[in-house]
């Protein structure tokens, strides 16, 4: 019994790093379930606010949209910002579609400025590009 429970919270941390799978023709069909398409936050390179609420940041090659809960500001004046995963470090650095994170800004009346944010699609390169230049990261 001693030995079930490490065991059992050992499988649960493990699985919590699993790859996610890559959309194919076998997820095809109406059981299909969507894929949640994740970054490590060491991969953002670059970001820009949009529209009231929206974050858009670059990992690697994909450009992510944040939607934030309230309270992002400081952002359009921002040169740098920092994005904790809101899973209490069980994921590592990594962040999914669908997950909530908290976005941490320098701020100009605070020391920093926390808010909380939604990691909600994707883009492709045609949305990327149909974006103004001034959110396009």
């Amino acid at each position: 019994m001693r030995l079930a429970l490490p065991l059992a919270v050992s499988a649960a941390l493990l699985s919590a790093c699993a790859p996610t799978p890559v959309p194919g023709p076998e997820m095809a069909g109406d059981d299909a379930r969507p894929v949640r398409q994740c970054f490590n936050v060491e991969q953002v390179r670059n970001f820009r606010q949009g529209n009231t609420g929206q974050v858009f940041v670059r990992a690697n090659r994909d450009v992510y949209e944040l939607n934030s809960s309230g309270g992002c500001t400081d952002l359009d004046f921002a040169y740098r910002l920092a994005i904790v995963p809101d899973v209490g470090g069980l994921g590592g650095g990594r962040v999914c579609t669908g997950d909530w994170a908290r976005i941490i800004v320098p701020g100009s009346t605070q020391s920093v400025s926390t808010c909380r944010a939604r990691v909600s699609r994707v883009l492709t390169a045609e949305q990327v590009a149909a974006l103004p230049s001034r959110f396009r990261p």
